[in-house]
């Protein structure tokens, strides 16, 4: 997890650190609306990501505590991922990005 001495001081561009890239977005997305995933859900929700990518993004959001990972112990293994506490209150900016996207596509 990053210090508060490696946050922009910028609240914006803190933000956009943290989430800024399509894939964050995207596994964001996804558990805001679906609340838990699994990596193939992922895989198949987001065609265009590789593995690498996939698992690359969703460990960066858990150490940004954005995302918690819980491993069930069964054969074969089973792990899902949600949103933590802090992760679920970013469900307002993708509620109003959703309700942006969706007026904007409508009048163009």
């Amino acid at each position: 997890m990053l210090t508060r001495e490696e946050l922009p001081e910028c609240p914006v561009a803190t933000t956009v650190q943290l989430i800024g890239n399509k894939w964050k977005l995207l596994i964001i997305r996804n558990l805001v609306f679906n609340e838990k995933q699994r990596f193939g859900d992922f895989i198949k929700s987001i065609p265009a990501i590789s593995k690498k990518v996939l698992t690359d993004n969703l460990r960066a959001l858990e150490d940004d505590g954005l995302v918690e990972r819980e491993v069930f112990a069964e054969v074969p293994p089973r792990v899902e991922y949600s949103l933590s506490p802090i992760g679920k209150s970013l469900k307002p900016i993708l509620d109003a990005m959703l309700e942006w996207g969706t007026d904007y596509k409508n009048n163009l």
